[in-house]
């Protein structure tokens, strides 16, 4: 089946259901694209839903530059209740008692969620897909392995409790959390419950933003389609700022050269350098005083004049 999108190729947003991996969904789009040159910034676990960002035909090169941008999730915690997995999906190891779910009033369930919030050292979940030793570390536990991930450094800028719901053996929190790339939120929910003293594992998880990028936008997989592309100028101007190049500062991006005395018009360290036609020419980025192209979109008919 031929490509029906353009060289360039633009930003796809999608509305991942539950039940599918994200590599399902990527699946799913080349097939309604016909094309197989699609990739993603950011995996969802099959449980979740929401947001995923995908880079079509030329536009995956920009995945570079999305891949680290901050994400925003709407989220059910149950306390009470550990699981293998930290989520839904998997065993119940313990649960606590009524007594001590008691003890998890609504005060520190708000100090422990402050606790939570700012710069954090988290411990990813074991059943995730960081490599550990070249395997995936889920591969690792599937097989009956002991796994131990080192802590990273996150930020949760915001950890919201929207509605708490209070049954004999657990307590259900709906929160909304914004957060650095990277951040496991089943690893927020299993934090929460340990500080608690009763044990937490998430049980839905829904991504809202990636970025300035709204879910509300994304396109049903029935959809896809028929989904409009972002284009990759819009796209990458968004996130990074947009450096206007004229036709002769464009061709000369293109070929590799430096474009002296450029960078007091790139406001950050990198920016999306624009053609006048409002195509994307790539990302540049400040060397002293000049301009340089870090990245360049693959050309298309009459751009190489």
């Amino acid at each position: 089946m031929a490509s029906r999108v353009p060289p360039a190729g633009g930003i796809l947003l999608v509305d991942k259901p539950g039940g599918l991996t994200s590599h399902d969904v990527v699946a799913r789009a080349r097939r309604a694209l016909g094309t197989r040159k699609i990739g993603h910034a950011g995996t969802l676990d099959p449980m979740a839903t929401g947001l995923l960002v995908l880079g079509v035909d030329g536009s995956t090169r920009l995945l570079t530059y999305l891949v680290g941008l901050g994400k925003t999730y709407t989220a059910t915690i149950r306390l009470g209740q550990t699981t293998t997995t930290d989520d839904a999906e998997g065993d119940a190891v313990a649960q606590a008692s009524s007594e001590e779910l008691a003890a998890a009033s609504d005060g520190a369930v708000a100090r422990g969620v402050t606790a939570l919030t700012g710069d954090i050292s988290q411990v990813p979940s074991a059943v995730s897909a960081i490599k550990v030793d070249g395997r995936r570390a889920y591969d690792r536990v599937r097989a009956g392995e002991e796994v131990e991930l080192a802590a990273r450094a996150v930020t949760i800028s915001r950890f919201a409790v929207t509605a708490i719901r209070r049954a004999a053996d657990a307590v259900d929190l709906d929160v909304e959390v914004d957060c650095s790339s990277g951040t496991y939120i089943r690893a927020l929910a299993r934090d929460l419950g340990a500080g608690l003293g009763v044990g937490g594992h998430l049980t839905a998880l829904r991504r809202t933003h990636v970025g300035p990028f709204d879910v509300a936008d994304g396109a049903s997989l029935d959809a896809l389609a028929d989904a409009a592309l972002l284009p990759p100028a819009e796209v990458a101007a968004r996130v990074l700022g947009r450096f206007d190049a004229t036709a002769d500062e464009a061709r000369d991006l293109r070929h590799g050269k430096r474009l002296a005395g450029a960078a007091g018009r790139v406001r950050g360290e990198r920016a999306a350098a624009v053609d006048p036609d409002g195509r994307l020419v790539g990302i540049v980025e400040k060397r002293g005083d000049a301009v340089k192209s870090v990245m360049n979109m693959p050309e298309v008919a009459g751009d190489a004049a």
